[in-house]
C-alpha cells in the first residue's frame, strides 16, 4: 500500500521512513504542500497525509480527487485548514490524528506560570544585565482561579496538572467530560484570574472571546491560548491589554499566523500590525504555534497518520 506524505518536514520524514515498513506502507515523501501542481505525486495512492501549516485549497482537493485520492489524513488535531464539506463533495474523506495531549498541556502550564511571574520582562532585563527586581511582583497559582474552556483530551490534561498547584479550577464545555467544576462560560469569565482556551475552532467558537466576553473578565486577568488563533478576537484583545483591563496574555496561536509562523521573518516586514503591537507589550508572550512540538507527540502523529490510512483502506478494499 502506498501513501503520499505532503508537506513533510525532515524530522517527520525520518519517522515515516522508519515506521512505514512495519505497517507494510510504501511512503512517497515530499516537502511540498498538496496543491494542483503536486497532485500527480498522489497518483496510485488512495490515501495522502498533509500537514497543518498550509491550507488545503479547493483546487488542490479537486486535483487530488482526480488523481484518485479518497482519504486525507491531516497530521493535526484540528482540520480548520481544510474545507471538509468541499472534500466530501469531491469524494474525499478527511481524518485527524490524536497525539499526546501532554505536549500542549505542559506548554500551557509553562505559559501560565511565565505570564503570572512576568517572565518576559524579567528575562529581557537579564539579557541586558539589568538584574534588579521588577516593580511588579508575581502571583502564585494557588492564590488564583483558572478557567479552562474546552475539556477534551488537552483541556482535561491541563486540569490534571492544575490540581498539583492547589488553585481553584473552573471548566466550561458544551459537553462536560471530566469531574471538574463546570459553570456557564459567562460565570467562568467573571470569576477567573486566568482563562485558558482548549476548544476546537468551529463556526460556533470563532471569536469565542470577543469584545463583550473580554469585557466580562476580571480586571487584571490573563488569557492563554494554545488552541487556535481565531478563538480569540485579536482586535478586541489589544485594546483590553493596552488599557490595563487585562493583565497579560500568552499566545501560542494567533489570527493571521499563516505565512508568518514557521517562517524566518528576520529580514522581511511582518505584514501583521496586530502581531507587532502584541510583541511590543511587556506583558504579552508570543510563541509560533509550537506547543504540540515534542518528540513524543511527533512520533504519535506519524504513527497515527499511518494507522488512519490503513484503517481507511481496510474498510474500502472493494471501494
Amino acid at each position: 500500500m502506498g501513501i503520499t506524505i505532503y508537506g513533510c518536514e525532515p524530522d517527520e520524514a525520518v519517522l515515516f521512513r522508519e515506521m512505514a515498513p512495519r505497517f507494510g506502507v510504501v511512503p512517497t515523501i515530499t516537502d511540498a504542500a498538496a496543491s494542483e501542481a503536486t497532485s500527480d505525486l498522489a497518483l496510485g495512492n488512495r490515501c495522502v497525509s498533509v500537514g497543518h501549516k498550509t491550507r488545503l485549497t479547493e483546487p488542490a482537493l479537486l486535483a487530488l480527487s482526480k488523481a484518485g485520492v479518497e482519504y486525507v489524513s491531516t497530521r493535526s488535531v484540528g482540520f480548520n485548514h481544510i474545507d471538509v464539506g468541499y472534500a466530501e463533495r469531491v469524494g474525499i474523506s478527511v481524518g485527524t490524528v490524536a497525539y499526546s495531549p501532554d505536549s500542549v498541556a505542559d506548554y500551557t502550564l509553562m505559559l501560565m506560570l511565565m505570564v503570572v511571574r512576568n517572565a518576559k520582562s524579567v528575562l529581557r532585563r537579564a539579557e541586558v544585565h539589568d538584574y534588579r527586581l521588577s516593580e511588579v511582583r508575581g502571583k502564585e497559582l494557588r492564590d488564583l482561579t483558572v478557567g479552562v474552556v474546552g475539556t477534551g483530551r488537552i483541556g482535561a490534561a491541563v486540569i490534571d496538572r492544575l490540581r498539583g498547584f492547589g488553585c481553584r479550577t473552573l471548566a466550561y464545555d458544551s459537553r462536560p467530560q471530566t469531574s471538574a467544576d463546570y459553570v456557564a462560560l459567562d460565570d467562568l469569565l467573571v470569576q477567573s484570574d486566568i482563562v485558558t482556551l482548549h476548544t476546537p475552532l468551529t463556526a460556533d467558537t470563532h471569536h469565542l472571546l470577543d469584545r463583550r466576553r473580554i469585557g466580562q473578565m476580571r480586571r487584571g486577568a490573563v488569557v492563554v491560548n494554545t488552541g487556535r488563533g481565531s478563538l480569540l478576537d485579536t482586535e478586541a484583545l489589544i485594546p483590553a491589554l493596552e488599557s490595563g483591563k487585562l493583565g497579560g496574555a500568552a499566545l501560542d496561536v494567533l489570527e493571521g499566523e499563516e505565512g508568518i509562523f514557521y517562517a524566518d521573518c528576520r529580514d522581511q516586514p511582518l505584514g501583521s500590525e496586530s502581531l507587532l503591537r502584541l510583541q511590543g507589550m511587556p506583558n504579552v508572550l508570543i510563541s509560533p504555534h509550537t506547543a504540540y512540538y515534542t518528540d513524543h507527540a511527533l512520533s504519535d502523529t506519524v504513527e497515527n497518520s499511518l494507522v488512519n490510512c490503513l484503517t481507511f483502506e481496510s474498510g474500502n478494499r472493494h471501494g
